[in-house]
């Protein structure tokens, strides 16, 4: 006949230890999410649920790292493929030209600048009474009439920008004096253009070359 069989159990000191490891993991998960969300959420991330991070200065160094790092990621992507480079090195020299235009009472007439695919053209012009005036473009290739338009604007006496060449081609303006009296229109460019062309009705296109 076979005896009861023996039942082991584990000690009561290492149930105990077990039980010591157990609540001391679970403390420090819960003390690594409080520190988590009371003090690294806020300074490295800018989230403060609870206010603390506003309290202790910490949020403000949270934003103030959210702001370097999109300024570090807007620089970093000014190189990327399809956008405009911060530096885009020209072996062509810088032009710098302020010409004043007379118009007619009721005259239009368009000036523009050759300029290659992304070069920029710095302007300012103003005139003597307020103009209508629309700034365009024409593609190189493009057929015969074609323009694209940037901007538009009517009864101005003045404007200035930057203007980036979506594609090569001529770049400028027209200007329509709309009043009874004459105009003038004086214009100022800087940029990397070689040519320019100006055009009115009636007249022959009269080109400049800057060299």
């Amino acid at each position: 006949m076979l005896s009861n069989p023996r039942v082991y159990t584990l000690p009561d000191t290492l149930t105990n230890a077990r039980h010591r490891i157990a609540l001391a993991s679970g403390i420090a998960l819960l003390v690594a999410g409080l520190v988590l969300v009371f003090f690294v959420l806020p300074a490295e991330f800018a989230v403060d649920p609870f206010g603390v991070g506003a309290r202790t200065g910490l949020l403000d160094l949270g934003v103030t790292g959210q702001h370097v790092a999109a300024l570090d990621a807007a620089a970093s992507q000014g190189g990327a493929a399809g956008e405009t480079p911060i530096i885009a090195p020209d072996e062509k020299t810088v032009r710098h030209e302020s010409v004043t235009f007379s118009l007619r009472p009721r005259e239009g007439m368009e000036y523009k600048y050759r300029l290659a695919k992304g070069q920029v053209l710095l302007f300012t012009w103003t005139a003597s009474v307020p103009v209508n005036y629309e700034a365009h473009a024409e593609p190189d290739g493009a057929p015969r009439g074609y323009a694209q338009t940037y901007e538009k604007g009517t009864a101005r006496q003045s404007a200035s920008g930057t203007l980036t060449a979506p594609f090569s081609g001529i770049h400028g303006w027209f200007w329509e004096n709309t009043t009874d009296q004459p105009a003038t229109v004086t214009l100022e460019a800087s940029g990397f253009y070689t040519l320019s062309h100006e055009f009115r009705a009636e007249e022959a296109v009269k080109t400049k070359t800057f060299r």
